[in-house]
């Protein structure tokens, strides 16, 4: 059973644009595990 609940609609931007941000971390994480593996990755003093 689902439900519904009323929040403001400033906080429901908030949520959403959080929700953006957490996806394009967990895209840009998998990439640069991705360099890790295949050894593209310069150390930096």
């Amino acid at each position: 059973m689902e439900e519904t609940i009323c929040i403001p609609k400033s906080e429901y931007d908030k949520l959403r644009m959080q929700a953006d941000i957490d996806v394009d971390l967990l895209k840009q994480l998998a990439e640069s595990l991705k360099d890790v593996k295949e050894g593209r990755v310069r150390r930096v003093k």
